[in-house]
């Protein structure tokens, strides 16, 4: 007598696919996700992941999604090893965002959009950085509807907005500055360093000529005034 043994599910944290085919494809879907995080830096509630695969059905291994970029509004930061969506108070990602590469087939993408039309996203954004096209989808009526004019078309849920220049998509955050580079964002936080140590510098200075003033009108008899 054989006795069967109920085996939990595995829900594999890889599906053996390479994050990205290309160095531009790797470029855009860091420079989006490490935008969004900086954007996103001061909200607990704003869970942002590049390139993770998402479980929206218990039981289910097999229906999975890894997008290059996804936004979940409502859940914590943090390390995950998969977005599995049951764990997750039941939130789809709300943002995903597409990057192309030259392997990716029509009918893959056809296949990603009906997944997330089906499982809740409310904006799907997919861009092509060889052919510089960009198209994007929005829900409406329960439906990922085609965004018909994306040229400076600014996303609902995170404030961005699109706007296309001759050789390049360019994208801005709410506060109107573009997107950086990884490079870019390190020499900002550095030139930011910098003017704080400078201010703090010439108020260290501006303390010590005061109190050597101070020091001499003493000196002299003279109280100075607070």
């Amino acid at each position: 007598m054989t006795l069967s043994v109920d085996r939990p599910l595995l829900y594999p944290d890889r599906d053996g696919q390479s994050m990205a085919d290309n160095t531009r494809q790797f470029q855009w879907i860091v420079l989006i996700k490490e935008n969004l995080e900086w954007i996103f830096a001061d909200d607990p509630q704003v869970f942002i992941a590049g390139d993770l695969l998402w479980y929206p059905i218990q039981g289910d291994p097999k229906t999975r999604v890894a997008p290059d970029v996804l936004v979940v509004f409502g859940r914590p930061k943090g390390d995950r090893g998969s977005y599995k969506q049951w764990e997750e108070d039941n939130i789809a990602p709300q943002v995903v965002f597409e990057i192309l590469s030259p392997g990716n087939t029509l009918q893959e993408m056809l296949k990603k959009q009906q997944f997330y039309d089906r499982h809740g996203v409310e904006e799907y954004y997919i861009y092509n950085p060889d052919g510089h096209d960009l198209a994007g989808l929005q829900r409406i009526d329960g439906t990922l509807t085609a965004i018909e004019t994306v040229e400076n078309w600014t996303s609902p849920r995170l404030g961005i907005r699109f706007a296309f220049t001759p050789e390049n998509l360019t994208i801005y955050r709410p506060d109107g500055e573009r997107f950086l580079t990884t490079i870019e964002l390190a020499t900002a936080r550095n030139a930011e360093r910098e003017r704080a140590d400078a201010a703090e510098a010439q108020a260290q200075q501006q303390q010590q000529r005061a109190e050597r003033l101070a020091a001499q009108l003493r000196a002299l008899g003279v109280e100075p005034e607070e």
